[in-house]
């Protein structure tokens, strides 16, 4: 049996969203988010439901952390609500909204447990998606201001702070698909869109070191990796196409530029793109945030919905560890990397509750110590992985799939409140406490 043994400083985790658990929707002065108001409109959830309540952290936020600190987290990443701080996305401050980050964290603290802060998990203000949201410019420059408050507020205790979870989501779930909110279906508005968070992410990053010098600032990408489905030629052709669009945000962000195919498109939005945009984008980062869940496999007719033999999860996304790897490997070869963290990886499976009252979610926990492997594997081959983050702390609020799907390696009861950690739990604060995976 193979043990793989991890560097001493390296930084365990676990990551949650605020519109995913905090609940509290309406309470202490928050603003409304467009996430509020597209799960309040009838049809755009799967079970009709909504993040009210979700996993009411806003108020369990100290059982929660006692809950880390059982397993034996070194670090936390979470987001903040943008409306809780800002109801309006400007102009004054909600008090008792800043009060709520400021306590997570003095409770962080106490538990010595590192804070990852989040500053966009997709849950703009209302108000400022009613004036345009991120189509309209000024709204880089409004969250490059909360970027600064949450910064002079929190930035003496927190370290690490990222600028924007997944824009690629923002961009085509929220203005191409619309399948999120605010629920556009515009190839150009999407493009604009992906265009001004980049702005936005690099002036944030510049307020944020104007504010406190000395602060590691990143930002967290999803990424798959476009794999060929076989060897044949048209199928590494497609994979490479696939790929160019996966690199919308790599490439401004680590090359100040766009690769060919975005550039055609970035000039048919016209003046929205400015001289000297690419090089606000393109900020040195402290780190780059990695989410993966699942490889894309392309074939010359496009992406492969199923391969024949895979096991999947509940989110019908195909587990293929060495993809994880692969990624990486990818990354460091296209690219000059700032070191890594996992911020999210993790499954969806149906957990049941034992006799005993435990959660055996197997599935769950090999699907981690596999991806655990392929990173160490991908850190000898010269990526520099500092940590990694499960997805997530808790079951929670899923988006458009409402409760269905859970993610967490603590259950919540969602009727009750009540915590449970799982047998996936239990494993990762061993694997935490040893500092070592072992293949079984």
């Amino acid at each position: 049996m193979s043990t793989y043994r991890f560097p001493p400083d390296f930084v365990w985790g676990a990551a949650t969203a605020a519109y995913q658990i905090e609940g509290a929707w309406d309470e202490d002065g928050k603003g409304e988010s467009i996430w509020d108001r597209f799960c309040h409109t009838p049809g755009n959830i799967a079970d009709g439901a909504t993040g009210d309540v979700a996993c009411d952290h806003y108020h369990r936020y100290r059982e929660d952390i006692a809950l880390t600190r059982r397993l034996g987290l070194r670090a936390y990443r979470f987001s903040t609500s943008w409306p809780r701080v800002l109801p309006a996305g400007r102009g004054p401050v909600n008090d008792r909204g800043l009060d709520f980050y400021d306590r997570l964290v003095d409770e962080l603290a106490a538990a010595d447990i590192e804070p990852f802060v989040t500053l966009y998990h997709w849950d703009l203000p209302q108000s400022l998606q009613d004036e345009g949201g991120w189509t309209r410019r000024e709204t880089c420059g409004a969250f490059a201001d909360y970027a600064a408050r949450m910064v002079r507020r929190l930035g003496d205790r927190v370290r690490y702070w990222t600028t924007f979870n997944e824009p690629k989501v923002v961009m085509l779930n929220g203005h191409l698909t619309g399948g999120h909110p605010p629920g556009l279906r515009d190839p150009q508005a999407a493009d604009l869109v992906g265009h001004h968070l980049l702005v936005a992410h690099g002036l944030a990053v510049q307020a944020i070191r104007a504010t406190g010098p000395g602060l590691q600032v990143g930002i967290v990408l999803d990424q798959h990796g476009a794999q060929p489905a076989t060897d044949s030629a048209q199928d590494a052709a497609a994979a490479e196409r696939a790929w160019l669009e996966e690199t919308f945000f790599l490439d401004p962000l680590l090359k100040a530029a766009y690769a060919s195919g975005a550039w055609e498109r970035m000039q048919k939005i016209g003046p929205a793109v400015r001289q000297g945009d690419l090089d606000l984008a393109s900020q040195r980062l402290d780190f780059l945030g990695l989410n993966f869940y699942f490889r894309h496999l392309v074939g010359a007719q496009g992406y492969v919905a199923r391969v024949t033999g895979a096991e999947y999860t509940e989110m019908e996304w195909e587990v293929h560890p060495p993809g994880l790897r692969l990624l990486l490997a990818k990354l460091k070869g296209e690219y000059k990397l700032p070191p890594v963290y996992i911020t999210e990886n993790g499954a969806a499976f149906h957990d049941v509750v034992a006799a005993d009252g435990a959660i055996h979610d197997e599935r769950r926990l090999d699907y981690l110590r596999q991806h655990l492997i392929q990173t160490w594997l991908a850190m000898q081959d010269g990526v520099e992985v500092r940590g990694y983050f499960v997805w997530s702390l808790l079951d929670n609020f899923e988006w458009t799939h409402g409760y269905a799907k859970r993610f967490g390696i603590v259950r919540v009861d969602y009727a009750t409140g009540e915590r449970k950690i799982k047998d996936s739990g239990l494993w990762y604060g061993r694997v935490i406490a040893s500092n070592e995976v072992s293949e079984s």
